[in-house]
């Protein structure tokens, strides 16, 4: 396991401290930065967000959908997860807590962008640290490779009708123009690009890919992550393979829901604040789901048993 791996509770506690500081020290750089738009889109951080996605997407290969049929049950209970539990379940969650629990604590007139946020954050399933949550438990990487690849290319058509959807349940005006734009912005551009350059890399050997790869790397969770772990569990699926299913079904692209909420409602929005605070849960939480699934391996596979074939089946 690698330093950041090792660390990430650690570099996310520093990132906070750093980021307030600078925001205290340095008000009208980080003014500048929030008025440098274009379409309602914030060229600095539309930047640095390409500069974070595109080195995660390098490690993608398309030509593992031709084999995700390979894990079939595993893939079905993450895109389960992913596109009919996840996003409907925040909402549902945002809009008890933040619009009535919370409510009196909360400033009335952003209740709305916060809940927007947490939409935002849930409609868009993780890509890159999927590879860092897979290889702490030891998944299948041929199976996270696969799943990562298929929810990049239904994010292009699912995200914006998704978060579309939930937006007008949760009575949020909807910006087309800028949402679309969003997903063309930090999705198909970043795809692309990174696609291109991964070819480039690997025409001139895996050393080169390699070597690259090596300079670049650097309450709803556990809903989600226990509910795939379950349903895996219960369908036979291999432990090795249900491990990284529950990871990718719990986390997300935060680097898209942090750019479309700023895109769509600004950068002192509380869209964009709703997304950067979930980030920061993420990690930690997500990491104590590591630990969870690891510890309880045992149990899992005392519930399935080999059939023909090298399948899992469960046990009667």
């Amino acid at each position: 396991m690698s330093i950041f791996e090792r660390y990430l509770t650690l570099w996310v506690v520093l990132c906070i401290v750093v980021g307030v500081a600078l925001g205290h020290a340095l008000p009208g750089v980080f003014s500048a930065v929030a008025g440098a738009e274009v379409a309602k889109v914030n060229l600095p951080v539309a930047v640095l967000i390409w500069l974070m996605i595109v080195p995660m997407l390098l490690k993608i290969d398309f030509g593992a959908l031709g084999k995700i049929t390979e894990h079939a049950r595993g893939v079905g209970v993450t895109l389960f997860i992913n596109w009919a539990v996840k996003p409907f379940s925040m909402a549902v969650l945002g809009t008890f807590f933040l619009a009535h629990v919370f409510a009196p604590l909360l400033p009335g007139d952003q209740i709305p962008s916060y809940i927007a946020g947490l939409i935002l954050l849930a409609a868009a399933p993780c890509t890159a640290m999927v590879f860092v949550w897979s290889n702490l438990v030891g998944g299948d990487p041929n199976y996270t490779l696969g799943q990562v690849a298929l929810n990049d290319v239904l994010m292009i058509f699912l995200f914006a009708p998704i978060v579309g959807l939930l937006l007008g349940v949760a009575s949020v005006s909807v910006p087309w123009a800028t949402l679309l734009l969003s997903v063309a912005l930090y999705i198909i551009v970043p795809v692309i690009v990174a696609q291109l350059w991964r070819r480039a890399l690997l025409a001139s050997g895996q050393v080169a890919f390699d070597r690259t790869m090596a300079r670049l790397q650097p309450i709803q969770v556990y809903f989600n992550a226990g509910l795939a772990y379950v349903l895996s569990r219960y369908l036979g699926v291999a432990w090795c393979v249900a491990a990284p299913a529950a990871l990718i079904g719990a986390s997300n692209f935060f680097e898209l829901a942090v750019a479309a909420a700023i895109s769509l409602f600004g950068l002192n929005s509380g869209a964009a604040l709703a997304t950067v605070v979930g980030v920061l849960v993420e990690v930690p939480v997500m990491l104590t789901v590591v630990k969870i699934v690891t510890a309880s391996k045992g149990w899992y596979e005392a519930g399935v048993e080999p059939a023909d074939g090298g399948k899992v089946e469960l046990r009667r």
